[in-house]
């Protein structure tokens, strides 16, 4: 065989072999490319959000792709011993974008209806009916104010419920109203009686980082999310309600900037590993010349 064909038979051999390989390394660093990159959207939000009352902090997490086995493991037998598996890593994907419900520092307000709990509580707003259950949704930011007809609502109109699913309502003309530790609303009627026997209703789930944000400050209920029995504060870890307060976001800017930064190193570094196998390939296509 003439020795330019053998030559040629052996650069084509090492083109297409390290065209696998190198593509490899490829889609390896396009996979991590995506991730930083959700990474970075949820920090963005977390910074976005760093003045939203109630607000709890995402993170991200990553687990590895499945590995291409090239060599099986051997056990230990005859003259020789046992042998590892030889595995090449494919990449990264999204193992989990979790809510973190650590909670936010707590801002005194003054205003009787601006609402913060310590505890694990979450506040019951219904829908503009006015009617609890299914279409409940939760919330940590206890930001709410009194309509005209004098229920207790929040900044889209829907109802604060009490621990019977009811909308709270504090008549006209009434006047030194409070909010107790208990949730106990009362108020001082136009006859110069105290009155209130509604209750703030609050809802506990065994695992919050299951309920899913629908906006606005507010969570759904999810098949994950375990929601336990029982409605009244200061019971079951639910917490106590501090009036004239609300709950801060608990995103830390000095944690998110330094995310931002392993974000954007691991953004560069597998941007490299892309140009990297781009040149090795383009000097393997040069063997040809």
């Amino acid at each position: 065989m003439p020795t330019h064909r053998r030559l040629n038979d052996a650069v084509h051999f090492k083109i297409e072999r390290g065209n696998y390989i190198m593509l490899r390394s490829m889609y390896s660093g396009i996979s991590g490319l995506k991730n930083f990159q959700t990474k970075l959207d949820v920090i963005g939000n977390n910074i976005a959000n760093v003045n939203t009352y109630g607000f709890k902090k995402g993170r991200t997490v990553f687990k590895d792709l499945y590995s291409q086995t090239v060599s099986g493991a051997t056990a230990p037998g005859g003259p020789r011993g046992g042998v590892n598996p030889k595995q090449v890593g494919l990449g990264s994907q999204l193992a989990t974008i979790d809510t973190i419900h650590t909670p936010g520092s707590t801002q005194f307000t003054g205003n009787t209806l601006d609402l913060a709990i310590e505890g694990d509580g979450f506040f019951v707003v219904g829908e503009a009916g006015g009617a609890g259950g299914a279409n409940s949704l939760y919330t940590r930011a206890g930001i709410f104010y009194m309509d005209k007809a004098g229920d207790l609502v929040d900044g889209d109109g829907r109802y604060l419920l009490d621990s019977a699913n009811a909308k709270i309502n504090i008549p006209e003309g009434s006047k030194s109203i409070s909010i107790g530790q208990n949730g106990e609303v009362k108020y001082v009627d136009s006859a110069g009686a105290l009155q209130g026997t509604q209750k703030i209703q609050l809802a506990k789930f065994s695992n919050p980082g299951g309920l899913q944000k629908v906006g606005g400050n507010l969570y759904q209920d999810s098949p994950n999310a375990g929601k336990q029995t029982g409605t009244d504060p200061l019971q079951g870890g639910r917490g106590s309600i501090v009036s004239g307060s609300l709950e801060m976001s608990n995103v830390d800017l000095s944690e998110e900037f330094t995310e931002m930064i392993v974000a954007q190193r691991g953004f560069q570094a597998n941007t490299r590993i892309i140009t990297t196998s781009d040149e090795i390939l383009q000097e393997l296509v040069n063997l040809k010349r």
